[in-house]
């Protein structure tokens, strides 16, 4: 099984997440884990599943404002946290609208704070719904990691996002047998 892991990070959160599902879904066959601005280069249909991932932001995906509002949160004086490389390029929004229709399986997740999801919002829901309407089929329900206040990993979220990436693999290899 091929998988691609696309994602996108602000303070590496996201990032984290990508990288242990991608070990999780290891065990079905070859992980291709890239960011988002570089997930262009990739050819989907290539893939037997595409795991897209992006932080959670004013509830949903983020955008042009909020990616600058990280930038400028990482920047103050007194941040205890850093800017991913290319933090303020376009985001997973951007990239799932520049999309062709297309076909596969997929499934999504994202990164937000630790509060009830009514709360907080989910970008993987919007990330579903634009997977979707580009002709993909959900292979899972979504799934969100959780940041404290801090904006760093709650403890045992990689562990929990490695796990999830082995179940997916069960689940999409014995569904191809």
């Amino acid at each position: 099984m091929r998988t691609l892991v696309v994602y996108e990070s602000m303070f590496g959160n996201t990032r984290h997440v990508a990288d242990a599902i991608a070990r999780g879904l290891e065990s079905a066959g070859t992980v291709t884990t890239v960011p988002v601005t570089r997930a262009a280069d990739e050819e989907l249909s290539s893939y037997d599943l595409v795991m897209v991932g992006g932080p959670t932001h004013v509830h949903g995906m983020s955008r042009e404002s909020t990616r600058h509002g990280a930038a400028v949160t990482a920047h103050k004086p007194d941040s205890t946290v850093a800017l991913e490389p290319d933090a303020e390029s376009e985001g997973i929004r951007e990239w799932l609208d520049s999309l062709p229709p297309s076909h596969g399986k997929a499934a999504a997740f994202d990164t937000r704070a630790d509060a009830p999801a009514l709360l907080t919002g989910r970008a993987s829901k919007g990330i579903c719904r634009k997977l979707r309407l580009r002709g993909f089929d959900l292979v899972a329900e979504s799934e969100s990691f959780l940041v404290d206040k801090e904006s760093r990993l709650e403890e045992g979220e990689e562990a929990r996002a490695e796990q999830w990436g082995r179940t997916l693999a069960q689940q999409v290899s014995s569904a191809r047998a």
